[in-house]
């Protein structure tokens, strides 16, 4: 794999504090090597290091978009949301920003099913075929469509498992994580001071809590991703 230059600062990186780590009482010593300083109570990240992991991270996905591999991004906690949709949709990559639905990966052949039905249900309501059933049914349709919606929304044109999961938070996406690594599914973690680095392909030590901090992080790997899709274009 070729190393490319991503424009990984760390000034940036300070400015939206990647550096940031959790209080010192919550640690997991695991992450030692990936801690440069104590203030305040808290863990300070060594940010060489994540300059390091994420200029890795951002080679493997470049890589793997151009060879057209899918992406999933997951990320439910409310400060991810938002970053991980818009990061997904200019991506143009699969994303999980509300609730994981246990058995999402693992038990495929059921989301499979689910997606199905979402997306008869949507077809069902643009032809206005809801509207034309008695209210009681139509009304539980709409219910029903609208929870679809809300879990499997961001993944209604995933037609088999992703190829590499991007996943912000360790411990709050870990019901994730672990369906990854039952299937063999290559990770890459955004790993505060209380996670555990072993756990996943490629592990980005930075601040998981911080809405600026995430937005940086996804945008050098959505950077990448695009640009090796721009890659695969110009040279089929």
């Amino acid at each position: 794999m070729i190393r490319r230059y991503w424009n990984i600062n760390l000034k940036e990186m300070l400015e939206t504090g990647v550096h940031f780590g959790h209080a010192t009482r919550k640690w997991n010593p695991k992450m030692a090597p990936y801690i440069s300083a104590k203030r305040k109570g808290i863990h300070i990240t060594n940010l060489t290091r994540t300059a390091r992991f994420l200029s890795e991270a951002c080679d493997l996905v470049f890589d793997a978009a151009s060879r057209k591999k899918q992406f999933l991004i997951v990320g439910t906690k409310k400060k991810a949301a938002d970053p991980v949709t818009r990061a997904a949709i200019r991506a143009r990559c699969h994303y999980v920003n509300k609730k994981w639905l246990g058995g999402l990966l693992t038990n495929w052949s059921t989301t499979e099913m689910r997606l199905q039905k979402f997306r008869d249900l949507r077809m069902e309501q643009k032809t206005g075929g809801i509207n034309r059933l008695p209210k009681g049914d139509a009304a539980r349709l709409k219910r029903e469509l609208f929870h679809l919606q809300t879990y499997l929304g961001g993944i209604k044109y995933m037609t088999g498992l992703p190829d590499i999961v991007i996943i912000v938070d360790q411990q709050e996406e870990y019901m994730a994580l672990r369906e990854c690594i039952t299937l063999g599914i290559p990770t890459i973690c955004l790993i505060d001071t209380n996670c555990d680095p072993d756990l996943t392909d490629i592990s980005i030590p930075a601040n998981d809590d911080a809405i600026a901090s995430i937005r940086l992080i996804l945008n050098k790997l959505v950077f990448a991703i695009c640009e090796g899709r721009s890659s695969y274009i110009r040279n089929p």
